[in-house]
């Protein structure tokens, strides 16, 4: 079998696979007749996700004691549900909602109940409800997490530094045994970025909360959307708009991750040669190889002069979403900031 070659941008494309609208209109518009947009309040409302058609029905045929009202426009492809009065009544319709399908067996994905709640966002810090982590897909809405590099300096080695990758646990329900960031994890409601880092750190990798509090530094977001094949478990096709936030760590020669809560099945610390050599090959699992690529780009590795595809990498790396949430508050930030730095001289 031919052995699996991706450019860089094939790479952050296999993440960030939702077609664009500029870019790609006939598979846009092709994508967009199988989905509903899940609506807050009225069809003029925030987006809050990308609902596949095929689980409109799964919803209505869950009793509305159970969900609450839910109102389908087939016309606009809009759905509103989950509109309770209060924060803690939209999450307990949304969890009946999930276990009802969960019971029966509905949809495979559930079969990975996580018992984890991940927030849906009406405003840039408003929660509206929480949902079960394995269900968001169900729904299409943001998921956000927190990735992080460890690396290793190394005058040796070429670009001067090594790379700690773990090898996902075989037994993993999601993208078993491919390859990860250093630490990895999901943000749960209410959960700051960075304390969940550490504590990811903890957990995946041995890594002391003393050295992370001391050298871990946070070094932006990346912004995509994935649509799901039959790696990330249960029904393929799901759409997932994420947000990373993403750190750096440089560990010392004698600092070694080391496997702790089943997660990872090994570290391996490798050169930037090795690490893109995995990449292309197709080995990371994808938003991890995403996390990456962006790590090549800020550490100069990967620059516009090595790579002809370099500003559709970048725009891929940051891309405009449509939902609400805190991203939108760094998004526009770092646009303000971009375009500040435009309009300066160079000195």
């Amino acid at each position: 079998m031919e052995e699996k070659t991706m450019s860089n941008l094939d790479i952050v494309k296999e993440a960030d696979s939702f077609p664009y609208q500029d870019s790609d209109p006939a598979a846009y518009e092709a994508l967009t007749k199988t989905i509903y947009q899940l609506v807050w309040k009225s069809n003029d409302g925030p987006v809050l996700g990308y609902m596949l058609a095929s689980t409109v029905p799964r919803l209505l045929e869950v009793p509305e004691a159970l969900r609450g009202p839910v109102v389908v426009d087939a016309a606009a492809r809009t759905v509103r549900a989950f509109e309770q009065a209060t924060e803690a009544e939209r999450t307990a319709a949304v969890d009946a909602a999930m276990r009802y399908w969960r019971e029966r067996g509905t949809f495979d994905v559930l079969r990975g109940w996580r018992d984890e709640r991940w927030p849906v966002y009406g405003g840039d810090r408003e929660v509206l409800y929480s949902v079960e982590r394995s269900g968001t897909g169900m729904l299409g809405v943001m998921r956000y997490g927190v990735h992080m590099t460890g690396y290793v300096r190394d005058g040796d080695a070429p670009h001067g530094i090594r790379i700690w990758v773990p090898r996902r646990a075989a037994n993993k329900s999601t993208y078993p045994g491919m390859l990860d960031n250093t630490v990895a994890g999901g943000l749960m409601t209410g959960e700051d970025p960075f304390e969940c880092i550490v504590r990811e750190a903890d957990e995946e990798a041995s890594l002391p909360g003393a050295a992370m509090r001391e050298r871990a530094r946070f070094t932006g977001m990346v912004t995509y959307i994935y649509i799901t094949d039959e790696r990330a478990g249960g029904e393929a096709g799901q759409i997932y708009p994420e947000t990373q936030w993403i750190y750096d760590i440089e560990l010392r020669a004698d600092e070694r991750p080391t496997p702790k809560d089943g997660e990872v099945a090994e570290f391996y610390l490798w050169t930037v040669d090795e690490v893109r050599h995995a990449l292309v090959r197709g080995l990371y699992k994808p938003n991890c190889a995403l996390v990456v690529v962006d790590f090549l780009v800020r550490h100069g590795i990967l620059t516009a002069d090595n790579d002809p595809d370099y500003a559709e990498i970048l725009r891929r790396l940051h891309r405009p979403l449509p939902f609400p949430g805190p991203h939108q508050a760094y998004t526009a930030a770092a646009l303000t900031a971009g375009d500040a730095a435009a309009a300066t001289p160079a000195s």
